[in-house]
């Protein structure tokens, strides 16, 4: 039910985080101070810890020589069964500030794609070292509140029944707002009719948008997350959900 994909066709390569920490750190200029990449992610890390989220899986990319990062940190499983994810980027060649994104929809790339639900950043100037810390805990310290909202949103799913008319008529809209194409309503009508999964077989919202994200798998990871997000939008509305 989330979405955390590291994307990588530009030629980015997956690495472990050893060799990460084998990346030279260029020199500073009087405008310009960059971060290493493994000392990022400790930082990262160590306010996700200091939170009290477990990290249950890593993913790290390097390009161009090591001059840019890309990675991401899996968190442990929600109480509404979905995972967080941190996304987090860097670079020695001034390209892009280090950033970091997080949420239940987290895309990184190396084509320099970066979106969350919650994203920040800091330019490599000279007092990035004394900002730096103060953002991502403050990115992190979010996280408690995003689990609650999403949380709330999927019992509010399960918790409204649908009608076969009512899921069609979502199943329109959705297509209207380009969730699906109309080449894969078909499939949709048919997860809702026999779903492939023995939990999504109550007549509900939380099947229904389980059926449209089971269809979606397919997709390409950029296009899935804004199609999903704009799915949770249709739901939230329907349910009179503000979350």
């Amino acid at each position: 039910m989330t979405n955390g994909t590291l994307c990588l066709h530009a030629g980015a390569n997956v690495i472990e985080m050893e060799q990460l920490r084998n990346v030279t750190l260029p020199d500073a200029t009087p405008t310009w101070t960059p971060v290493a990449h493994d000392a990022l992610v400790d930082s990262v890390k160590g306010a996700l810890i200091a939170s009290g989220a477990s990290i249950v899986k890593e993913e790290h990319a390097l390009y161009r020589g090591g001059d840019r990062y890309f990675g991401l940190l899996h968190l442990g499983e929600n109480n509404d069964g979905g995972n967080t994810v941190v996304g987090i980027r860097n670079s020695h060649d001034k390209t892009f500030p280090a950033g970091l994104s997080l949420g239940n929809h987290v895309f990184v790339c190396d084509n320099l794609s970066f979106s969350g639900d919650v994203v920040v950043a800091r330019k490599h100037t000279r007092f990035i070292g004394r900002d730096l810390d103060r953002l991502i805990y403050a990115a992190v310290g979010k996280l408690a509140d995003l689990r609650v909202k999403q949380a709330a949103r999927f019992a509010a799913y399960k918790g409204r029944e649908l009608t076969d008319p009512e899921a069609h008529d979502l199943i329109i809209r959705a297509l209207l707002a380009h969730v699906v194409s109309g080449e894969a309503i078909a499939k949709v009508v048919g997860e809702w009719r026999k779903p492939a999964h023995e939990d999504f077989a109550p007549r509900n919202v939380w099947s229904l948008f389980n059926d449209f994200t089971e269809v979606l798998k397919g997709t390409a990871p950029m296009a899935a997350v804004k199609r999903t997000m704009t799915l949770q939008g249709l739901l939230d509305a329907h349910c009179q959900l503000a979350v």
